[in-house]
């Protein structure tokens, strides 16, 4: 406690009373506040401590039960100057006190605020996102004797920026997030806030979160369960409201499970942090997906045993009933379990320093470091356990047996040599490179062997790792490109099942540039000299990027098949490309595939609308999508797409491109170019857009069409006018008999198809034929 001023102060209010006190740092961590609620009497009380060498004034607020409760402690950002902000000390009725500590001088009440505009409002959660406080308040009904299931939907959750300047402190116009909702609890991230459900009194509201987006005025539907549902841009008041939100989404929602939180937090990468009452540790990120991190130990938590959470770089530290673990976020992996002397433990921000963690307890400040060993050349303890794992996920899908296998099992059982065999041979060639096969038995001697070009490209993959750890910052970007470039060859080499897709997802998810560049190499695409795209990949590589696992299989927890996550990267780094590519993947559908088979890409969604579903997903709504849809619809051939990018060509008024598009694509079969020509032929009826390419137009005409089916067409599309006909009308759209003239000419003059049948017969040099002679 040295380290604070009035330290004996400090530990003798974290020893009073019997409820564990609430302990929060500032953004700098030079500063801890203590709210504490002593008891009897009731006493709240609000204490701040600074570190030595920022000496000033000492923030302490006591005050009596007549006044509303405190709702939370905010830090905000202050625009006075950079890494600067201000404390927010919010009341439950909405009355805000904003102090700010100045080094000499010390802490300096700016203003006191009102937050909510209703004097009936209570504020029930607050927090900080950037400049702005967003809160949940409840606006209570004029009626107190209304349906309890409507008193339900009496929340609302506001925001407001705070202007901190040199005349003081001002509040912003307040902003509606989401009206007539539930309670929510509100969790800021740097980019976004978190609403998780305060109560599971209704069963369809808590079965799922919302994240709201605040630069893009969105909010987000999300469960654990099911992943990302739905989202929706709030472009006025009037759509923030919370049944019209759920409207589209009642039937998935209903049939989901309801949330399992025990405790939520919100961790430094601005995902949130879930943990549920089985001790089951989630990461839901901002896009709505969820990954699982890791189970605590001890089976179900009791609802009242505090659990606290706080990450350290890529660190999650996490205390539970007096046990410290320290978690791998990324890979999931324990990396420390510690056992406390004491229950109450606060976590302290330690801004700088991400390789130790800060515990404040009752009896000091502790500090706990996890830098790794500098003897990074060692083999990791868990590859032979990661074997072992692997293993008995192998044996359990081919296993008839209802009993679960274990890695016990496996190392004791003596059945399944291979993990065995596997984990020798690792153990051993690892440590000895100079030597490897000194010491192993003669079987797995010569498995080494076989095996030796497998164990250089692991080692060497390993070395790569390190370089990219120990690199510095201008050498990064290459090694990060190489790196991947390796896994995404490995991964396209090896079976596509669904845990390899989801790996090269969080791949192209965190590396879109390296995975591109990644992605080009292994399909060896490139221009050719005519310009066209042209790729060297094997059938077998063709295969995993046009099959595997499809959306249908993944699921909806934001993984998507590997087509579309390379059409994602065209789409983001070479849009003019995509068509092409399209193109060439249907080309090699039929090496990679025999005709009409089931099995593949095109026996299921055609693989032009898999890239158009990429393309609707972008969002962006511009000329150039436009442009792109035209030509993945055109790049197919398919007669449905053809006609689909007809009319959509037709519908921007774009005639030229029209004519063009018929001309090139009436000469693929009879049926189509009679689809395309009776098309314009209607367009042609209605308006006079198309008369200059009339000359143009004509020569498509089937073969099969008569005057009076052409006169019929017309007759049928001519546009219906209000007033009575007249022989020779002012209308300068009106259609004329010389217009249609030159294709009845045509029509009319040509052979007729009987008579091209029968030219044969008719040609013969004897007509009629001989009489045949007859037979006694």
């Amino acid at each position: 406690f040295s380290d604070f001023s009035r330290g004996h102060w400090l530990q003798e209010l974290l020893c009073q009373g019997e409820e564990p006190s609430h302990v929060q740092s500032s953004p700098d961590g030079q500063h801890l506040l203590v709210l504490r609620k002593s008891r009897p009497p009731p006493l709240p009380r609000v204490v701040a401590f600074q570190r030595h060498g920022i000496g000033g004034a000492d923030l302490e607020r006591n005050w009596q039960p007549p006044q509303p409760a405190l709702v939370g402690l905010v830090f905000l950002q202050s625009p006075v100057s950079v890494g600067s902000w201000v404390l927010a000390i919010v009341w439950e009725h909405g009355r805000t006190e904003v102090w700010h500590f100045v080094v000499a001088v010390g802490w300096q009440l700016l203003q006191t605020l009102e937050l909510c505009q209703g004097a009936r409002a209570r504020i029930v959660s607050v927090c900080s996102q950037g400049a702005s406080l967003v809160w949940c308040e409840e606006r209570p009904p004029l009626d107190a004797h209304l349906d309890t299931s409507k008193c339900a939907f009496r929340f609302c959750v506001c925001t407001r920026a705070l202007e901190v300047g040199e005349q003081g402190v001002r509040l912003g116009t307040i902003r509606i997030v989401l009206h007539n909702s539930p309670e929510y609890q509100v969790l800021a991230s740097p980019q976004h806030v978190f609403l998780v459900p305060a109560t599971a009194s209704f069963a369809t509201t808590s079965k799922f979160l919302l994240i709201w987006h605040p630069k893009k005025a969105k909010l987000t539907i999300t469960a654990p369960s099911a992943g990302f549902v739905h989202s929706k841009v709030l472009h006025s008041s009037s759509e923030s409201d919370f049944r019209k939100l759920l409207l589209g989404s009642v039937g998935l929602l209903s049939g989901l499970a309801p949330l399992d939180i025990h405790t939520s937090a919100v961790s430094n990468s601005g995902g949130l942090l879930l943990v549920s009452m089985k001790g089951a540790v989630n990461m839901v990120e901002p896009d709505g997906t969820q990954r699982h991190i890791f189970d605590l130990e001890g089976g179900p938590l009791a609802q009242g045993s505090p659990v606290q959470l706080k990450t350290f770089g890529s660190i999650l530290a996490c205390v539970l009933a007096g046990v410290l673990y320290l978690i791998d976020q990324n890979s999931g992996r324990l990396i420390e379990k510690k056992i406390l002397s004491m229950k109450e433990v606060h976590f302290l921000e330690s801004p700088g320093d991400e390789d130790s963690v800060q515990l404040l307890t009752q009896t000091g400040i502790y500090s706990f470091s996890f830098s790794k060993p500098e003897d990074s050349s060692r083999p990791e303890p868990c590859l032979v356990e990661m074997v072992f794992e692997e293993a008995c996920r192998y044996y359990q899908r081919r296993s008839l047996s209802s009993s679960k296998l274990t890695v016990e099992k496996l190392k004791k059982g003596g059945v399944f040599q291979a993990p065995v065999a596997l984990a020798a041979i690792l153990q051993h060639s690892l440590r000895q490179k100079q030597k490897p096969a000194r010491g192993l038995q003669d079987t797995y001697a010569k498995l080494l062997s076989t095996m030796s070009l497998e164990l250089q490209s692991y080692m060497s993959l390993e070395l790569l790792k390190t370089c990219v750890v120990c690199a510095p910052e201008s050498e990064v970007e290459s090694y990060c490109e190489e790196l991947v470039e390796q896994e995404v060859s490995r991964i396209l080499h090896s079976d596509m099942d669904k845990d390899n897709l989801a790996y090269l997802n969080s791949v192209f998810a965190s590396f879109p540039k390296a995975a591109w560049k990644a992605t080009r190499s292994c399909l060896q695409l490139q221009q050719n000299g005519d310009g066209l795209l042209v790729a060297r990949a094997t059938p077998e590589v063709w295969k995993k990027v046009l099959g595997g696992p499809q959306q249908e299989e993944v699921g909806q927890n934001g993984v998507v098949p590997l087509f579309e996550l390379i059409c994602t990267s065209f789409l983001r780094f070479k849009p003019k490309w995509l068509p092409s590519f399209v193109e060439l993947t249907q080309q090699y559908i039929s090496i990679s595939w025999a005709y009409s088979s089931k099995e593949g890409p095109e026996g299921r969604v055609p693989l032009y609308k898999r890239a158009l579903g990429v393309l609707a997903r972008n969002n962006k709504c511009s000329e150039a999508d436009d442009e792109m849809e035209l030509e993945l619809l055109l790049c197919s051939k398919r007669p449905k797409a053809v006609l689909q990018a007809l009319h959509l060509l037709i519908r921007l008024k774009r005639w030229q491109r029209v004519v063009e598009v018929a001309e090139k694509f009436s000469k693929l079969s009879p049926l189509l170019n009679k689809e395309i020509f009776t098309t314009l032929l209607a367009e042609f009826a209605q308006h006079r857009e198309l008369d200059p390419y009339l000359d143009t137009l004509w020569p498509l005409c089937p073969a099969e069409l008569t005057a009076s089916d052409i006169l019929t067409m017309v007759l049928q599309h001519l546009p219906h006018s209000q007033e009575d006909p007249v022989p020779f009308s002012s209308e300068e759209n009106q259609l004329t008999v010389g217009l249609l003239k030159p294709l009845l000419q045509r029509v009319v003059q040509r052979p007729c198809v009987q008579d091209d049948m029968y030219s044969d017969a008719l040609q013969s040099p004897t007509f009629p034929p001989p009489t045949p002679p007859r037979e006694h």
